[in-house]
Order: C-alpha cells, then sequence, then structure tokens
C-alpha cells in the first residue's frame, strides 16, 4: 500500500478536503510508473484499461484491506494517460467508464477570484450543473460554494444516491467544491450531501439548480437553458434601442395557475398558455404582462414569494424550455414579459437555502438582521460578497437565458431598513448608528446597474412603500437607479376614494389630487395589483361602493382615471371582468361572469378601449414624468365632485414616436387630451369646463356609454370650444356629465 494510514483513513471516512490528489492516476514519487487508486463501495473487482493507447496493458487495482479503496501500479508508462475502470459490483453486473477523478477541474482561478469579490456577472456559467464533453467524454460538471462544510458530495440517480461515490474536491480558500461525473446527462436528477463542521450529514438542493422536480420532490434536474432557438431578435433589438419611460406600457399581472384551468385541480402548462394568453392580452391591448414569480417556489401559497430555485422557472408549469417559448411567443405577438423578482428573502426550508453548509452562508446568523418576523423567512446578508453575486448574477441570468423585459423587485421596503417590521431592541443598527441598511442599498444600486448596462432597455420596477427618495433614479445622482417604482400612496389614497359613499365624496377629494404633488419626484407605476384583491380586502368590484349599477359604474371610473393618469399602468387579472369574488390562488377567474348580463362584459370592453385609446394617443404616455405633460383644469370642484385635467404633447414629439414605430401617422394622434370625471351618481348636463385650444373636441371615451353597461348619456359629435375663458384656459365648452363617469375629449383642431 502506498497511501498511508492516514491518508487511507481519510478517504475511508470521506473526510479529505481534496480525494482527486488521492485517487485517479497518478505518478509514483520515483518516476518509475504510475498508481492508480479509486473508492468504490459495492465493487468486489476492479481493472483499469487503457482508452487511446491499447499498446498500454490493463492492470487490476487490489482491495486495500477490508476497505472499498482499491489500488494498482503500472510500470508500463510514467506518465499519465486516459483509462477507463471495469468494475465488477457485489450483484454480479459489470460496467465500465471513465473515473470522475481523473479529470482536472473546471473551474479556474480567475472565476473563484470574481465570485469571491462579488463580481462574476456569469456566476451561473461557472456554479451548478453544467452538461460538459471533456477529453471526448460527456458527463456534468457540478461546482457548489459551502465554505464551511467538511465535506460535500453530490448524488443522483447517477450513482444510486450514494455520497461516498462522488465526494467533491474543494477549490483552494475559495468555498467551492468541485467535480465532474461522466456519463451525466440532461434530465438526471442530484443533491448536494453536505456534512457541515459539527459532523451533522444532510441533503441540499443546489442553489444554480437551473429546473426541479415537481413539487414536493425536491431534486434539482441537469439541464441546458441555452439550446432554446429563439425567433425574438427583431423584439430584442427593438428594447435595446427603446425608451421604456417614453413609451406605452400598460401592465397584465398574472398568476400562472390560477388564469385558466385545464380541470379543477390541474392549470395549462407554459406552452399550453402560450397561445390563450397572447390572443387574449393582443384582444385586450395590453402591452406587458407581469408574472407573480415563476422561481421554482415549494409553497404554492406563497405565490412564489418563498422561492426555494433561484434560477428555475417553477416545474408545475414545464421545462425550462416551455418558459422560454412561451416568453418568445408574447414577444413574437410585440407584448413584454416582466417577472417578479424576489431577492428581499427566502425561506427556511432545511433542504434549500438556509444554513446552507451547517452555517448561516446566504443569511444573516443574528436574527436580529437574519429572520423576517412577518413572513418567516430569512434575509440575505447583503454585505457578503458571495450572496452579492449570487443575485446579481440571477438578475442578469433572467434577462439573458429567458429573455426578460423587466424586473419587479418585491418588498424594497423591507431590504432598505433595519428595523422595518421591529420594536426597539429587535433590530441592529447600521454603523453610523442609523436604520438604513447600507449594505441593501449598495446592492441594489448594484443590481440596477449591472441590468441596464448588461441589457440596455430592460426595467427594474421597486415595490417600495415608503418615502425613500430617488428610488427610479440614478447611483450617481445618489438614487437607488430603478427605471419605476410603484406608487402606493396612489394605490391607497384612490382605492379609499372609491370605497366611500358618493355622498361623502366631497369631503375626501384631495384623496385624488394628492399624488400630483409629488408625482415627479419618481417615475411611477400605477399599481391596482394582487395585494389589493386577497387577504380579506375583497374583489376590486367588491371594494367599490354603491349597489350593482353604482359599483360596476365606480370600477369603470377607477380604471378609466388609472389609464388617463400620468404613470405607467399594471392591472391584476381578474379586474378587467369584474370579478365579484377574492382571488383564489387555487381555483381560476370566474370567467363565466361575461355570461351573466352586461356589465363583467361591460367592464371587459372599456378595459380594451382604455387600452387602444391609451396606446394610439401619445398624449396619454409619451411625457409620463414630465410636469408639462399635465395640467389640472379643475381639481377644486369638491361640491359637485368633479374633476378635470388636460395630458399634452408637443407635435415634434408624436412625430418622433412615429418614427420609432410607436405611433400611425393615419390614427392622428392629439396634442391634447381632456379628462373630467363626475364622482357623484348625478349628472352634470350643463357643466362647462376649460379647454387649452379652440376648434372642435370629439369625445373619444364615455364610461357610461351603453356598450359599458352605462346610461348613455354623453355628448354624441363632441364639443366646439368658445372663445370664453375659465379654469385659467382660453376657451370652454359645456359638456354633458353623466352620473359616476369619466369622459375623455382629444382636440381635433
Amino acid at each position: 500500500m502506498l497511501l498511508s494510514p492516514a491518508e487511507l483513513e481519510s478517504l475511508v471516512r470521506l473526510e479529505h478536503r481534496s480525494p482527486h490528489s488521492l485517487l485517479g492516476f497518478h505518478p509514483l514519487g520515483d518516476g518509475s510508473g504510475l498508481v492508480a487508486r479509486a473508492h468504490l463501495p459495492g465493487a468486489t473487482a476492479v481493472e483499469l484499461v487503457p482508452v487511446h493507447d491499447r499498446a498500454l496493458p490493463a492492470f487490476p487495482l487490489e482491495r486495500l484491506g477490508d476497505t472499498d479503496v482499491f489500488e494498482g501500479v503500472t510500470r508500463a508508462a510514467t506518465r499519465v494517460y486516459a483509462y477507463d475502470l471495469v468494475v465488477r459490483w457485489a450483484d454480479g453486473s459489470v460496467t465500465q467508464g471513465r473515473d470522475a477523478f481523473s479529470f482536472w477541474p473546471t473551474v479556474g482561478e480567475t472565476d473563484l477570484h470574481l465570485f469571491n469579490e462579488g463580481n462574476h456577472r456569469r456566476l451561473h456559467d461557472v456554479l451548478g450543473a453544467h452538461l460538459q464533453t471533456l477529453d471526448g467524454v460527456p458527463g456534468a460538471t457540478f461546482a457548489v460554494w459551502a465554505p464551511n462544510a467538511r465535506r460535500v458530495s453530490v448524488v443522483g440517480d447517477f450513482n444510486a444516491w450514494d455520497g461516498r461515490r462522488h465526494p467533491m474536491r474543494q477549490l483552494g480558500a475559495s468555498g467551492v467544491w468541485e467535480i465532474f461525473v461522466p456519463g451525466v446527462g440532461t434530465g438526471a436528477l442530484y443533491k448536494f450531501e453536505v456534512v457541515d463542521g459539527t459532523g451533522a450529514m444532510g441533503l441540499k438542493t443546489d442553489p444554480f439548480g437551473f429546473h426541479f422536480e415537481v413539487a414536493p420532490k425536491q431534486a434539482a434536474v441537469v439541464w441546458d437553458t441555452t439550446k432554446f432557438a429563439w425567433t425574438d431578435a427583431a423584439w430584442m433589438e427593438r428594447r435595446r434601442t427603446a425608451n421604456a419611460l417614453r413609451r406605452p406600457m400598460s401592465i397584465y399581472e398574472v398568476h400562472l395557475g390560477s388564469w385558466r384551468k385545464k380541470s379543477e385541480t390541474e392549470s395549462p402548462g407554459y406552452r399550453e398558455l402560450a397561445g390563450p394568453l397572447v390572443d387574449y392580452l393582443r384582444r385586450m391591448g395590453f402591452t406587458h404582462v407581469e408574472f407573480l414569480p415563476v422561481a421554482e417556489h415549494a409553497y404554492y401559497p406563497s405565490w412564489g414569494y418563498q422561492v426555494t430555485g433561484f434560477f428555475a422557472p417553477t416545474s408545475r408549469y414545464g421545462t425550462p424550455d416551455d418558459f422560454q417559448f412561451l416568453v418568445n411567443a408574447l414577444h413574437e405577438a410585440g407584448i413584454g414579459v416582466i417577472v417578479d423578482w424576489v431577492p428581499a428573502h427566502f425561506p427556511r426550508d432545511e433542504w434549500a437555502l438556509a444554513k446552507f453548509d451547517g452555517t448561516a452562508l446566504y443569511e444573516h446568523e443574528d436574527p436580529r438582521q437574519g429572520a423576517h418576523q412577518d413572513w418567516g423567512t430569512l434575509i440575505f446578508n447583503f454585505g457578503r460578497h458571495e450572496v452579492r453575486n449570487f443575485l446579481a448574477a440571477n438578475a442578469l441570468y433572467w434577462c439573458e437565458r429567458f429573455h426578460i423585459d423587466g424586473l419587479r423587485v418585491d418588498a424594497v421596503a423591507s431590504m432598505l431598513y433595519l428595523d422595518y417590521s421591529r420594536k426597539a431592541g429587535e433590530w441592529v443598527p447600521n454603523k453610523f448608528g442609523g436604520r438604513e441598511n447600507l449594505e441593501a442599498v449598495d446592492f441594489l444600486r448594484h443590481v440596477n446597474h449591472l441590468v441596464h448596462t448588461e441589457h440596455p432597455g430592460v426595467v427594474t420596477i421597486a415595490e417600495e412603500s415608503t418615502a425613500w427618495p430617488m428610488v427610479s433614479r440614478p447611483p450617481w445622482l445618489g438614487g437607488l437607479g430603478f427605471s419605476l417604482k410603484w406608487n402606493m400612496g396612489w394605490m391607497h389614497d384612490t382605492l379609499g376614494y372609491f370605497a366611500r359613499d358618493p355622498v361623502y365624496r366631497k369631503y375626501h377629494q384631495n384623496d385624488l389630487t394628492f399624488a400630483m404633488l409629488y408625482h415627479f419626484q419618481e417615475n411611477f407605476v400605477l399599481p391596482l395589483s394582487h395585494d389589493e384583491v386577497v387577504h380579506g380586502k375583497g374583489s376590486l368590484r367588491r371594494r367599490m361602493a354603491g349597489d350593482d349599477w353604482q359599483g360596476f359604474a365606480n370600477l369603470r371610473v377607477l380604471l378609466g382615471y388609472q389609464w388617463m393618469f400620468p404613470g405607467k399602468k399594471l392591472l391584476f387579472m381578474g379586474g378587467e371582468i369584474g370579478q365579484s369574488k377574492e382571488w383564489d390562488a387555487n381555483g381560476e377567474l370566474d370567467w363565466w361572469l361575461l355570461n351573466e348580463g352586461p356589465y363583467h362584459r361591460g367592464v371587459q370592453q372599456w378595459v380594451a378601449d382604455l387600452n387602444a385609446l391609451y396606446v394610439r394617443e401619445v398624449a396619454l404616455w409619451r411625457g409620463d414624468f414630465e410636469p408639462e405633460s399635465f395640467q389640472w383644469l379643475d381639481c377644486s370642484d369638491h361640491q359637485n365632485s368633479v374633476l378635470s385635467f388636460v395630458r399634452r404633447v408637443r407635435p415634434d414629439e408624436i412625430e418622433a414616436a412615429r418614427r420609432e414605430g410607436m405611433a400611425a401617422a393615419e390614427e392622428a394622434p392629439g396634442t391634447h387630451i381632456v379628462v373630467v370625471m363626475n364622482l357623484t351618481p348625478a349628472p352634470r348636463l350643463d357643466y362647462r369646463i376649460g379647454l387649452p385650444v379652440a376648434g372642435h373636441w370629439r369625445e373619444v371615451l364615455n364610461s357610461d356609454a351603453a356598450s359599458y353597461g352605462g346610461t348613455n348619456t354623453g355628448n354624441e359629435g363632441g364639443v366646439d370650444a368658445e372663445a370664453y375663458g375659465i379654469h385659467n384656459q382660453s376657451h370652454s365648452a359645456v359638456c354633458r356629465l353623466p352620473p359616476l363617469s369619466i369622459l375623455v375629449f382629444r382636440s381635433e383642431g
């Protein structure tokens, strides 16, 4: 035996941190030949057979004592060569194949250095499982970060889930463990067997797994996410050169499992969903779809917000290729794709990221920093280089591999504040004694910079519910660098207003006007999201004041106000059909309501017509974040609960939009759009409003039209401006304002 007793024991007990240095093929110290070793639990006989040079003899490896370690020596060569191991097993079977311990490391020093300093932008190309061919041998490389583990083995259906078969080597001080396993192909199942510093052993899933078994199973699946044949090059090129802030953005928010059902318990897959979803979005006129988190999550009732596989589209609806197919189909239809991205927290599942190597690796050790009290989840340690790299590379991965057009970042407020939802004594101040999470701030700026520079045209959207300044301003100005921010204040105030009985609304008109006092401080999205139709809040329709007639009229006005107000738009599925009940993630939308009278169909048609007008009228989106694009005509008529405002755009901006392919010449967009809202059930049949320019004003939308379920009161043919100044405008006209309505007029010269 050429091994020392201590070396042999380290192999048998699986305690050697670099088993490749003892196993495999190695020159003898005196240069007289080669020694080969293999650790093969369950083997009865082993023979080494040369692969390329058949002139070299095969030779046996002998068992060392009563161990499962086999050793053999050849004097026929002094330089290592490629070989197979022919192994006879205890059950009588015989296998032949390349030895996993005969290959050099597949992860380079530069990769390890960049990872440890937190700057590897393509970390997903290094860690995880990757199909490779080395020396003509197909297989898979496995690499995982577990710096405080005593041992890490890859186990799977290719080695009988036996951690003794493929113990990994630790690559220097990087904390990364690696091995190449010949013969492993697409679809192989695997986990990591991790022994921590106390000797406790557990099975962990791959933090970089690209595909997983369907929950509740937990194994990762070897998969290549680079092989899909994309056909959306034209879309990607247009996106690269576009300024999303000066383009229309009407977002339909979707939970994949409950939009439609195939049966009571089964949802359609990504590919099955592609056709119906594309058709519906095109018919309704939405420019974008936003998916609640599609990353793998074991707990379905979390709606995807408790992510266990950050690099994998959930296998509930198919493979990564299937999800790519869905995105590709949406792009070919001219529809952008946004996904919820969740870097704020992760679940405590012992088989996932929590205490990954027996220590608080991805999270903080101190629960005052590392535990979310509200959600029962763990908080990433944003100050650790490798953790920051894990999340930043993940954001880039979704943009690169899945052509995602936008990342909506969940729960940003919980990341920014160390005392988020905590009492005194339950949090740790920053180094200056403050409540701001300085590491999270740096991380968000870093990620936004990477996404915007690596993938021009991709937007990042913050769900941030506080008054943190400059969320959607660039880092070089002191901002966080997001493209857009959800306007939670607008949402809260507006829904509160529409829940009030109209008789009291005159006392609360400021709920609708207050948002303009701060609107131009950020680039806002106006959200009516899933959060507003869960946890006992009821559906949007049920949150509106009044009986069915008033409730649906209020809902149409609410949606019209959202579409006409400056800012990008987001509506959760079901809102567009006046869903009656609160959203149920286990069911599907109540599509049958569209056959129950005119109101639900009317709301659906109203949203489609809003989208059509919105996209057509450049004034409604070109200057969303420019003060000159908006002006109140009259926001002080509290007594009548009437509001009016104008959206405007310069003619040269219309021409610029045409050159960018965002406006058709024959549709003749107006330079001025006037919006009038009557927020009580009392019609105003002779109501004068100020108009900014002379000429004819056509009524282009009226929420009270009979086709929407209204009374059909309005201004057929439009109105003509008179040279009579009011509301600080040079002209005016007398209009008929239907009850509980919103009217939209376009200037026609």
